[in-house]
């Protein structure tokens, strides 16, 4: 039987890469449509089809790609360089933001309207923009550290009282504030509180327990010094203050006295208690010549989610996911950038390529011959170069992170003022 004579009636692949591309097809061709708007980016995904047509070789073997298929690697090259150059900024300033005001995204990762996008309308986005540091965080870490310091913070420090009954010893002070609390009324002087209705069964933290006493600041600062400390709390037998002179900034004499009522306290006062899963004993027990009430300060437990008003920020940024980033505009990415966009896109049209050319198997028969593809090796050098540019892109930015450009300019002053000590000093003759 002899060989069938075939005509076939195209001479040519169906689809080719065109040697150029068309604006009107690119700003229709997007899937995702984020930058068909800009001239500048159609003028980019344009060029980037005779770019691609030459680098695959077009012009020696067609090319099974469409130029939609080129616009929309060219689409995702931008969204992926927009993604790691937000990701290097969260680096750079997400311990400034937290807690700083954030906004609702839609579909594509653009700010929604709000408040938010309504302050920024007429300038660049927050991605783009340069911030104040603050140090946010570790100021929010200092707060948390102030409660237990004694010293501030972000969680109310109360105070409250009660009375004491004779040789009664032990006092539970869980159960005195759940009672004062609902109650309204502290269960010591019978003053309204304002922590009425706070503690419910909340486990109450006691930061202090005391006894209030007549103020004896005034054998400090008063007649004769009285026991015979003067102002550097030195004993000078029959002299005091009045006739004893010296010159010592003011804020020792503060620090003085706030050592001289803490040993009065501590020293002639006698008195101690034992606290343990809020249940006070005191020591000695309580009797006519003992205090009649004492007084505690307390934290109630919130929880650390909810807005309360010493705490404002809880609703903001709290990682990088609520950071208000839009996708970086087009025409904000400069020629460092549209260079890696060119050279991602092309990876990414050459694994396309791999994919339709694996599809046929490795040969495709012809008259009298065979075609080999080489459709994996298209997706492996793909593969590979994709991760090669983001490896190279991300590189270069931990490189550019403001920590290292602030240690940088350190090394750079440092060495300049080396450099500076080794030239002679001229010698100037008059």
């Amino acid at each position: 039987m002899s060989k069938p004579t075939l005509t076939p009636t195209q001479t040519t692949s169906v689809i080719t890469l065109p040697v150029t591309g068309t604006t009107a097809v690119a700003s229709i061709s997007t899937p995702l449509g984020m930058y068909s708007g800009e001239n500048d980016f159609l003028s980019g995904a344009f060029d980037q089809v005779a770019y691609t047509f030459k680098k695959l070789g077009g012009d020696i073997l067609d090319i099974e790609l469409t130029e939609e298929t080129v616009y929309a690697n060219y689409e995702e090259a931008v969204l992926e360089y927009s993604y790691i150059v937000n990701t290097h900024q969260a680096k750079n300033i997400l311990s400034d933001l937290l807690g700083t005001t954030t906004g609702s995204f839609d579909s594509d990762g653009e700010l929604k309207d709000g408040d938010l996008k309504t302050s920024l309308a007429g300038g660049a986005g927050v991605q783009m923009r340069f911030p104040r540091f603050e140090f946010a965080y570790a100021r929010r870490i200092a707060d948390g550290v102030g409660v237990d310091a004694g010293v501030g913070g972000n969680i109310p420090i109360y105070s409250a009282s009660f009375s004491t009954v004779a040789n009664q010893q032990d006092y539970d002070l869980q159960t005195i504030l759940e009672a004062a609390s609902t109650a309204g009324k502290d269960a010591g002087n019978g003053d309204t509180v304002p922590w009425a209705g706070l503690v419910g069964n909340k486990k109450v933290v006691i930061r202090k327990v005391y006894y209030k006493t007549p103020n004896s600041m005034w054998r400090f600062y008063g007649y004769y010094g009285g026991l015979n400390a003067v102002g550097n709390l030195s004993n000078y037998g029959q002299f005091s203050d009045d006739s004893t002179f010296e010159v010592i900034p003011t804020w020792q004499n503060k620090m003085q006295a706030t050592m001289f009522e803490d040993a009065l306290w501590t020293r002639t006062s006698h008195f101690s208690y034992e606290l343990r899963n809020n249940q006070l004993r005191l020591f000695p027990t309580p009797n006519s010549v003992t205090a009649d009430a004492y007084w505690f300060e307390f934290t109630i437990p919130t929880e650390p989610y909810l807005q309360t008003d010493p705490d404002i920020g809880v609703d903001g940024v709290n990682n990088m996911n609520t950071l208000p980033f839009a996708n970086v505009p087009y025409a904000n990415i400069n020629a460092i950038g549209k260079q890696w966009i060119r050279r991602y896109a092309l990876a990414l049209s050459k694994e396309t390529l791999g994919q339709v050319r694996s599809k046929f198997g490795n040969t495709i028969p012809i008259p009298g011959e065979s075609v080999n593809l080489n459709g994996d090796a298209l997706l492996s050098q793909a593969k590979e170069e994709q991760n090669a540019l983001r490896e190279e892109l991300i590189k270069v930015f931990d490189e550019l992170t403001y920590t290292k450009l602030a240690e940088d300019d350190k090394n750079f002053v440092e060495n300049a003022a080396s450099l500076q000590k080794a030239i002679p000093l001229t010698i100037f003759v008059g």
